[in-house]
Order: structure tokens, then sequence, then C-alpha cells
């Protein structure tokens, strides 16, 4: 044991600034943690706000899309980007942003030419008519789409193109593409893209509908035929097939603009007594066969036979009766085959 201490020498200025230092530090540890406490807080609370905004987003879209039948333009540009369903055909999911595309094409022309002349309970009757319309629609064109994959059938960019100029022309008129796409957004609220989406569709059915049904196809080769053994004579063809086709005639001369799947503006085409010869119709729902009267400048008269497309159909009702087909939106009607 040590009695007496060794009396400690005086601080160098070194040893003055480091313990000066160290009192610093020391102070500055007091408050490290509270702060650190504070901003872990922080990281917390903004993770818990940005998840309850997203939340809210959500829950809000859901009831805009599925409770409140919402259809204006900015839910149309937000289903066109996120694949959200309206419907469920044989597994397949049907895009919400195809059934708004339908309905908005229908509706839009609707509402501009009635304007105020429609009370406001016809209007919501019509807009629940054009909503279930262009559900079913929908429904069929995915329904198209699943067995283009069962079938290998497929649309290119290219005839998609071809027929986005053919409706250039529709009714003998020589559009431009500006002027086309002017009257398609004006009359349809479309864009010209959503329009080729139309397109690609339709084309699409069509060729679906030509690769599963043997009996329209078995049926107009027969109409080929007998139309050849009988000089075009379309008359004795239907005389001959009966119910399984539909013969028409249109009495006299008619517009060639008319809108009548095609006929009209192939039997411009024709000179009197010749026959086009098979053709799918514009809205790919049976094929047609034109034979052409006479015709002048911009009139036509001509018979025609028409062998329709059943086989689509009835899967699709078939679908419907075996509950295969499940919607997410609850529209006053009901769909019809």
């Amino acid at each position: 044991m040590k009695l007496f201490s060794k009396k400690e020498g005086k601080k160098t200025e070194q040893e003055k600034v480091a313990a000066r230092r160290e009192e610093v530090l020391a102070t500055g540890r007091k408050f490290k943690y509270p702060l650190q406490w504070t901003r872990h807080r922080v990281v917390i609370n903004t993770i818990l706000i940005a998840f309850v905004v997203s939340a809210m987003i959500v829950i809000g879209g859901w009831l805009a899309i599925y409770k409140l039948g919402m259809t204006d333009d900015l839910l149309f540009r937000i289903t066109k980007i996120f694949p959200i369903p309206v419907a469920v055909v044989d597994s397949e999911n049907v895009r919400f942003s195809d059934y708004l595309m339908f309905y908005r094409s229908s509706i839009t022309s609707i509402e501009r030419q009635s304007g105020s002349q429609i009370d406001e309970n016809s209007a919501d009757e019509l807009r629940s008519e054009y909503k279930r319309a262009a559900l079913s629609e929908a429904e069929d064109f995915t329904y198209a789409l699943q067995l283009a994959k069962e079938y290998d059938v497929a649309v290119t960019d290219e005839e998609v193109a071809a027929e986005f100029a053919r409706h250039l022309k529709i009714g003998g008129i020589d559009r431009s593409e500006e002027g086309f796409i002017k009257i398609i957004e004006d009359n349809f609220g479309l864009t010209k893209s959503e329009y080729e989406r139309m397109l690609y569709l339709t084309l699409m059915k069509a060729k679906v509908e030509m690769a599963i049904d043997e009996n329209a196809n078995s049926i107009s080769n027969q109409v080929e035929k007998l139309l050849s053994e009988n000089g075009d004579n379309y008359q004795a063809v239907a005389d001959t097939l009966g119910s399984a086709i539909i013969y028409e005639e249109t009495g006299g001369l008619v517009d060639s603009k008319n809108l009548d799947g095609g006929r009209a503006s192939e039997a411009i085409k024709l000179q009197p007594g010749e026959s086009s010869g098979r053709f799918v119709s514009m809205n790919g729902d049976g094929y047609y066969f034109v034979k052409l009267i006479n015709k002048t400048d911009t009139e036509v008269n001509f018979v025609s036979i028409k062998v329709p497309f059943t086989e689509f159909d009835k899967r699709m009702t078939n679908l419907r009766d075996s509950d295969k087909i499940t919607e997410y939106i609850t529209i006053g009607t009901q769909p019809t085959e």
C-alpha cells in the first residue's frame, strides 16, 4: 500500500484539446439515440401513410370499376395499362379495356346525336343496353382469342394495316388517314391504336369462325359447286339448299355505299351477270356470294347468298349454359345470343 501518491503534472495543450473533444462527444451522445429513434419513427410513419394511400387507391379503383360502373376516359386509360379483368370466359380473362372500348365506341355516337333530346331514364336504359352488348362482345372476342391459340390462328400487323387502309375507302370515299382518325375520334371516341385493336379482334374472330365452322365451309363449297354447274343461277341454288343459306335480292338499284357486310361494295366492282365468288362478310359473321344484275356509277342491283357462321355462337351458348362465364360487374339486362 502506497502512503503517498505521485502528484500529476500539468496537462499539455494536446491533452487539453483531447479532453475537451471527449466532453463534446459525450454531450452529443446524449442526443444520438433519441435522434435515431425519431428517424426510425419517421420511416415507419412514411411507410404506414404510403400503405394507407395505396389501399385507398386500390379500394377506390375497385369501387369505381366493379361497383359504380364508371366508364370515364381516365378509367379507360388505366385499364389499358393494367390488365384488369371484367369477366372470365372458360378460364380466359376478359380485358376491362376491351369492354370499355366497345361500350365507348357505341355510346359516344349515340350521346352526341341525341344530346338533350333524350330524358335521363331513357338514357340510363340505353347505357345499360350498350354496356350489356359491349360486355357480351368482349367475351366473344376473348373466347375467339382462346380458340385462336388452340387452332393456331394468327392475325399479322400487315393484315390489320391492310384492313385499316380498306376502311379508309369504305363507301367509295378516298379519305386521308388524318381525316379518318378524326372521324373515329369524333364519332367513336377512339384513337387509331384502339380502332386497330378492334380491327385485330374482328379479323381474329372471323379467322377462328372459318377454322372451326366445318358446316359453313361444307355448305359454301356446295354453293360454289352448284353455281358452277348451273351458270351462276343464285335462285336455283337457294331452291336446292333451302334454309341452309340466306338468299336476298335488292329488287332494284341501291347505294353502293350501303353498310351491308360488304356486298354492295363488292358488287360495284363486277360487270352485269358476273359473280364475286366466296368472300367473308366485313363483320365476319359468314360467307357471301354476290351476283351483279346492273349498276350505275353510284348504285348497284344484285342478288346474294349468305352462308352464316353458327358454330362459334353454339359454343358461346354452351359456355353460358354450363356456367363457364363469370362476370365481375352487374348489368341490368341479361346476355342474349
